[in-house]
């Protein structure tokens, strides 16, 4: 049986994090927040987990230790979703070229340290 779909109107930033987040699972935007929202679903229906209490923590106004354990892992899965989306935003290279810093040290994916440079555009 295939699912219909429906076109939505999704916020630029919602996007661009969806598109992040599902390239590293293989899903496409769409599909992600599609399972976000599966998720998001559960979570409101779930009698263990309390979707009051996360949001308040995930807004500053609760400590996250006065959250059982299965409402900490939500909250950890959305400060990581939150940390990758701005992460993903962040272009060092242009940062450091407009500054006129020519070479910085980074960690590659494998942990290892590496020397990069800006490339000069002329």
């Amino acid at each position: 049986m295939k699912h219909s779909t429906t076109p939505i109107r999704i916020d630029a930033e919602l996007l661009g994090t969806a598109k992040l987040a599902g390239s590293r699972q293989s899903r496409s935007a769409a599909q992600q927040i599609a399972h976000w929202a599966r998720v998001g679903r559960e979570v409101e229906a779930s009698r263990h987990i309390s979707a009051h209490a996360i949001a308040a923590v995930l807004a500053g106004h609760e400590s996250y230790d006065s959250l059982n354990a299965e409402d900490q892992a939500v909250v950890r899965a959305e400060w990581t979703n939150r940390l990758d989306a701005v992460a993903g935003g962040i272009d060092l290279a242009s940062e450091f070229a407009a500054t006129g810093r020519r070479t910085w040290i980074d960690i590659a994916p494998d942990g290892t340290l590496v020397r990069r440079e800006t490339v000069s555009r002329a």
